[in-house]
């Protein structure tokens, strides 16, 4: 995907929507073991890219380390409206809480919840593992307004 196109994708207004306020992505990557594996996770769309933080010690960060290529998709919950990213993962390992961390948490949270979740991390974690999803290509899907994929384009025209 040229750098126009993944540009025009990731600007969509809903996909903006969608990266901006979303709170639930869901991670695919290939385990240690080969097999492929999707979880949800929060995340934070900053710089261009997608952020996830996690304990230095958790699985998908050696997995990261030894095969960086990911899927991610966000939706609204009824996939009506759904962005797919497909990138690589690059993974810091930073002293404390990432703050990209508390970000996509306040997302979720705010006053005094998050302000307890923020104290809660802060004593657990002494490093964290910063994965930056750099996209390197994109689709947003409108199911409700006909941005569909390709495929299902071609069979409504044939009917």
């Amino acid at each position: 995907m040229n750098t126009e196109e993944l540009a025009a994708e990731l600007n969509h207004p809903d996909a903006q929507q969608l990266l901006c306020h979303g709170t639930l992505a869901r991670l695919a990557y290939n385990g240690h073991d080969g097999f492929p594996r999707v979880i949800p996770t929060g995340f934070l769309w900053d710089r261009d890219r997608v952020f996830f933080c996690t304990a230095v010690t958790a699985p998908k960060v050696k997995a990261l380390t030894e095969r960086p290529n990911v899927a991610l998709t966000i939706d609204t919950g009824d996939a009506g409206k759904t962005l797919q990213i497909r990138g690589t993962a690059a993974i810091e390992i930073v002293d404390g809480v990432a703050p990209e961390y508390l970000a996509a948490a306040a997302k979720s949270w705010d006053g005094e919840e998050l302000r307890a979740f923020e104290e809660n991390v802060r004593g657990m974690y002494k490093q964290m593992a910063r994965i930056g999803v750099t996209p390197e290509w994109a689709r947003f899907y409108d199911f409700g307004s006909g941005r569909v994929p390709g495929f299902l384009n071609k069979l409504i025209s044939e009917i």
